[in-house]
C-alpha cells in the first residue's frame, strides 16, 4: 500500500521534472520564433518556478486547514490545465501566464505529496518512502531530454516541437487525478488536527484496502492511539505568522527554507542554464549534442544518486545526508571555478559537474523535500513544508534570472564560485535541524531545533 501511494504521489514529481526541465529547450525554440530578448526568455524559463513559489505557500497552508486530500486533486488538475494552455499559447504573454498556472499546481503538489507520504509511513523507512515519491523526478529528467531529442530529430519543425513538448506534460497528471480522489485523508490529520480518531482509524483501514493489503480491519485501526470514546478537541491550527514568531518553528523554517532556497538557486540556476553552460564549455556543440550531454549527466550521475539516496537515506540519516551533499557540491563547484582547464575540456567538465550532480541527488535535492515533511508538528506540517518549498522555488527563480547574468558578467567560472558559496551557506542552514531518521514524527517534533546531534 505504501508503494502504491508513492507511485500516485510520485507521478506529480515526474510531471514537475518534465515540465520544468523541457522548458530550457522550449525557450531556445520560442526565442528564435518570437524574437525574444534575454529578459523575455528568462520569463519563459522561470514563470512556472515563480508560480510554484506561490502555489507551495498557498496550498501548503490550505492543506493544514481543510485537509491534505482535497488539495491533492486540485493541484493535479492545475498541472493538466497549465500544460495544455502552454501548448496552445499564441504569444509570449499567454505562454508566461499558462506557465504561471502550471507552476501553481507544481508548487502545491510539493507539500501535499510529501506530507501525505510522510504521515502514511513507518518510522523505520519514512525517508525511503518519501524519497521514492521525489525520485520520480529522475524519470522526468531522463524522459524530458529524450522526448526533446526525438522531436527535434523527427523534422516536424520548431513550432510543433515545442508545443508537443509542453502538451505531453498534461498526460501523467491527468492519469492520476482519479487515483488521487480515491486516496484517503491522512489519519494523522484526522486524529491530531480534526480530533476525530474513529474516522482516522476508518481512513487507515481504507488506505490498506486501497493498496490491496487484504484484510485491513484490526491492525490499521490499532495504529491509532486508544483514547476515550468520541471525538476529542482538534489541535490549534497555527498559521505561518505564528510559526515566524515562535523561536523553535522559526529556526526550523530557517533550516528547511534557507537550505532549500540556496540549493535551488544553485541547482535550477545551473540546470536550466545547462545549454548555455555547455555552450561556454564547447562552443561548437549543436542543440542535439548539448541535449545528449545533458541526458548523459542525468543518466550516469543523477539517476544513480536518486537510487542510492532511496536505499541509504534511513541508514545514513536524513540531515547527515543533506550536509554531505552540500559539502561535495561546494568542493565540486569550487574546483570548477578555480581550475581553468576543467571548464575548457569537455570530458573533465562533465566528470566534475557529474560528481556534483550525483551528490545533488544523493543529498539536498532529495533531503530538502523529505526534511520539511518530518520536522514540523502535524497541525503546521504542510504550512511549514509549503513555505520551505516556496522559498526553494523562489531561489530557483532567482537562479534562472541571476545565473545567466553572472555568467555574462563574471564568466562561467565566477558563476560556479557563487554556486559554491551558496552550497556552503546551505550546509550551515542544514545544521540547524534535528536528525529525524528512524524516529517517530512525535519524537522529531519535540527534538531541539538547533540540531540534536550538532557535534556529530
Amino acid at each position: 500500500m505504501h508503494r502504491r501511494a508513492a507511485l500516485v504521489s510520485g507521478v506529480g514529481f515526474f510531471t514537475d521534472a518534465y515540465d520544468l526541465f523541457v522548458i530550457s529547450t522550449v525557450a531556445v525554440l520560442v526565442t528564435k520564433q518570437w524574437h525574444l530578448d534575454r529578459t523575455q526568455t528568462s520569463w519563459v524559463t522561470g514563470a512556472a518556478i515563480l508560480g510554484a513559489f506561490v502555489g507551495a505557500v498557498a496550498f501548503g497552508r490550505l492543506a493544514d486547514r481543510i485537509g491534505r486530500r482535497p488539495v491533492y486533486g486540485i493541484v493535479a488538475a492545475l498541472m493538466v490545465l497549465g500544460a495544455l494552455a502552454s501548448a496552445f499559447a499564441p504569444s509570449f504573454g499567454t505562454l508566461v501566464a499558462a506557465r504561471l498556472l502550471l507552476g501553481l499546481g507544481i508548487g502545491g503538489d510539493y507539500p501535499v505529496s510529501a506530507v501525505l507520504m510522510s504521515e502514511y509511513s513507518n518510522r523505520a523507512d519514512r525517508g525511503r518512502m518519501v524519497s521514492i515519491v521525489f525520485s520520480m523526478q529522475a524519470v522526468g529528467l531522463v524522459v524530458g531530454p529524450a522526448v526533446a531529442i526525438a522531436l527535434l530529430e523527427s523534422g516536424i519543425g520548431g513550432d510543433l516541437t515545442w508545443r508537443l513538448l509542453l502538451g505531453f506534460g498534461a498526460i501523467p497528471a491527468a492519469a492520476v487525478i482519479w487515483l488521487r480522489t480515491r486516496m484517503p485523508e491522512s489519519p494523522r490529520f484526522r486524529a491530531e488536527v480534526q480530533g476525530d480518531e474513529a474516522q482516522a482509524a476508518r481512513d487507515l483501514a481504507a488506505f490498506a484496502r486501497f493498496g490491496g493489503a487484504g484484510d485491513a480491519g484490526e491492525a490499521p485501526a490499532a495504529a491509532i492511539p486508544a483514547r476515550a470514546p468520541g471525538p476529542r478537541a482538534a489541535a490549534p491550527v497555527g498559521g505561518l505568522w505564528s510559526m515566524l514568531t515562535q523561536r523553535r518553528t522559526l529556526t526550523l523554517l530557517v533550516g528547511t527554507a534557507g537550505a532549500w532556497f540556496l540549493f535551488d538557486y544553485a541547482y535550477y540556476g545551473n540546470t536550466l542554464s545547462l545549454p548555455a553552460i555547455l555552450t561556454a564549455v564547447d562552443p561548437h556543440a549543436s542543440t542535439v549534442g548539448k541535449l545528449a550531454l545533458s541526458l548523459l549527466l542525468f543518466v550516469v550521475f543523477a539517476v544513480p544518486g536518486y537510487l542510492l539516496a532511496i536505499y541509504k537515506m534511513d541508514t545514513v540519516g536524513h540531515r547527515r545526508l543533506q550536509v554531505l551533499g552540500f559539502a561535495v557540491m561546494a568542493v565540486a563547484f569550487l574546483a570548477l571555478g578555480l581550475v581553468h582547464s576543467l571548464t575548457t575540456v569537455v570530458p573533465a567538465f562533465v566528470a566534475i559537474f557529474g560528481v556534483s550532480y550525483f551528490f545533488v541527488e544523493f543529498g539536498p535535492n532529495t533531503t530538502t523535500f523529505v526534511l520539511p515533511a518530518e520536522v514540523f508538528p502535524t497541525h503546521q506540517r504542510t504550512t511549514g513544508h509549503g513555505f520551505a518549498a516556496g522559498l526553494g522555488k523562489l531561489g530557483a527563480f532567482v537562479g534562472v534570472f541571476l545565473v545567466p547574468k553572472l555568467q555574462s558578467g563574471l564568466g562561467l567560472r565566477g558563476m560556479l564560485l557563487v554556486a559554491a558559496a551558496a552550497s556552503v551557506a546551505g550546509l550551515a542552514c542544514s545544521r540547524l535541524l534535528p536528525e529525524p531518521g528512524r524516529r517517530s514524527l512525535h519524537e522529531v517534533a519535540a527534538a531541539p531545533a538547533e540540531g540534536d546531534e550538532l557535534a556529530a
